[in-house]
Parts: structure tokens; sequence; C-alpha cells
């Protein structure tokens, strides 16, 4: 690190006490730990500290390990990235307006064109502008398996055909687990701790619950709407356990080792080079390789966010350096992710 880490670490903690930041930092260069930082509270109400054991809700970076899953599972010849989703999936484990040609390939890199159950597009029909709202009328608890999200995108009208364009999609995702239990046989998140957390040294990820207590587990606190008004838990703003797009939980230092693992082999094995090639231009230098966001500047890795969670992981090849932040509240880790970046560049 080339910038003043005593400087960095000084300005986040002003952030926990003036902008109510929360969350955990780390920088790793050549397999050197640069700068690690944890601020704020895993529990409020008890005052727990953040430390770099804290497990971190990860909303959407989840579709990372989702990706390498499926890419698992292609390198053992169960599936194949040119398998129809309709030569395997039964009618009713798939949308009723799938379009025939869809692949695994499709959904693997946001161009399916399936309609979402979030659209996170502002300019698209059925765009969700708050993914909590998704749970007033539908009870969190009753969302286990990818199947349960089927009924919320299943009937909807494609956007277009495949492989026409790139449009990020959560309910993508959602059809890549339901695949990944068909052809399995076995609970999603069993499939992903033996392809995933295991081959990468992941000891302290995994699936968790929300109304599971369950040690060095941070909560999600939502945005409150003054000062004086009392913090609040994300427990009815998500489903109560994380699935194929997103809501997994993990440490700074296992999504350090995860970055290492994909981008040695570890994980993608035969299938890498593939994986990791730019399938889809998201625009102003952004591209889309299998679940992995490709940016301008040359790193890959992804982001996430739901209610009460926001995280970032990257990792630059060339300079062989990973960067994650995690943050159990909302609205400040993208600002975190950049200060680190320009202590980092100096």
């Amino acid at each position: 690190m080339r910038g003043d880490p005593e400087a960095l670490d000084a300005e986040l903690r002003r952030w926990t006490d003036e902008r109510d930041f929360s969350g955990s930092v780390l920088l790793v260069e050549a397999g050197r730990t640069t700068f690690e930082g944890c601020y704020g509270s895993a529990d409020r109400a008890n005052a727990l500290p953040v430390t770099p054991a804290t497990r971190f809700a990860l909303a959407s970076v989840t579709k990372l390990f989702t990706a390498c899953a499926v890419v698992g599972l292609v390198n053992v010849d169960l599936l194949d990235f040119d398998t129809r989703l309709v030569d395997v999936l039964p009618p009713a484990a798939r949308p009723s307006t799938l379009h025939p040609d869809v692949t695994v390939h499709h959904l693997l890199c946001h161009t399916s064109g399936i309609a979402d159950y979030a659209e996170e597009d502002p300019d698209t029909p059925g765009y969700v502008e708050d993914y909590g709202s998704l749970w007033v009328d539908r009870p969190v608890a009753s969302m286990l398996r990818p199947i349960d999200f089927l009924p919320m995108f299943g009937d909807r009208e494609p956007y277009r055909p495949p492989g026409e364009r790139w449009q990020y999609s959560n309910a993508g995702y959602v059809l890549l687990g339901i695949l990944v239990e068909e052809v399995t046989g076995r609970p999603f998140a069993e499939v992903v701790q033996e392809h995933v957390f295991d081959p990468a040294g992941m000891s302290a990820s995994g699936f968790f619950r929300l109304d599971e207590p369950r040690p060095d587990t941070a909560l999600g606190y939502l945005a409150r709407s003054s000062p004086d008004a009392p913090w609040r838990t994300n427990i009815h703003s998500v489903p109560v356990v994380g699935g194929a797009d997103g809501g997994a939980f993990s440490t700074t230092g296992d999504l350090v080792r995860f970055l290492q693992s994909v981008d040695d082999g570890t994980l993608l094995g035969p299938s890498r080079d593939r994986a990791m090639a730019r399938h889809a231009e998201a625009g102003d230098g952004f591209a889309f390789g299998y679940g992995v966001l490709h940016y301008p500047d040359g790193r890959f890795g992804h982001g996430g966010g739901d209610p009460g969670v926001e995280a970032l992981v990257a990792r630059w090849p060339e300079e062989d350096t990973e960067l994650v932040v995690l943050c159990n509240m909302e609205d400040l880790a993208g600002e975190a992710r950049d200060l680190m970046i320009d202590a980092w560049r100096g």
C-alpha cells in the first residue's frame, strides 16, 4: 500500500462515529495482508464489535458461488454449458414462458432474456426499487429452496429471446439453483459446500438461516429514517435463508481465498478459461463471464446489496491483489472500497 494505512483507518473510524459505518475490510497483496480493519457492531443491542472472524451476508456476491458450483457440475459431466433448460428441467420446475433455446450459458452470463422477479433496471417494466417490498405479503420464512421463487416469475413473459443482449437477472440464477438441485438430487447449499466452500478452504462460510442464532455472524441493519430512530434488523426484508441468487454468509478472509481459488483454477478446473471469458458486454467497459464481473481497470469480482447488507469483492490478477468490503448496513461499501483503492494506489 502506497498510502498511509493509519490515515485510512482513522477515516473509517470517523465514518463509524459520524455515519454509522459498520463492517470489515481487507486488502491483500501477493498473499500478504497490507490493510485490515473492523468497524462498528455485529450486534448493536449487545455491543458486539465486528472482528476479522465476523461473517456477513453477501447478497448477490453469492452468484459467484452459484456459477462456480455449476462449472463444477460441468467438469464432472452432469451438465454442459450448452445444455438447454427444457431438456433437463420438468415443466413444474421451470417458467411456463421459458424460451426453448435458453441454455446454461445464457443464465450464467445474464443473456437469457427471462423476466426477473426482482428487476434491477429502472427502465424495465416490473422494476423493483426496494427488495424488501417483495416480502410484505409473502412470508420470508417460506423461501427455503430455489424452487420457492419460481411462482414470482414463472408466468412472466420473457423480455427477449436468449442471446440478444446482456441484462442482469436474479431469476436467471434462481433457475441455476433449481437446475443444480435437479441434476444432483441434493440441496443447493450442499452442492456449493462440496464444489466451492470446501475446495477453496472457506471454513467459515455457509447458507445460514437468519432466525437461527449463530456465533460470529453480523446482523443486518436497515437504514434509519433519522438519527433518533431505532435500529431495525433486516429479518423481515430478505428470505430467511440464502439461495442461488443471494444470501450466503462469509468472512473477508474466506472471500480472499475464494478469489484466489477462482483465478488459479482450483474451483473452475479445465473450464477456467471459458468461465472467465468476457461473454457479455455490460457497457462502459464492464463485461460478464460466468458469474464474474470484469471491470475496466482489469479487476474481476462482484458486488451485492440487500436491505441491511452490502458486499464488494475484487481481485486484480496482474497485481496479485484482493480487496473485500463487507457491511451490515447500507450505502457506504462503495465509498469504503474507493477509499481503500486510493490508499492502495497512493
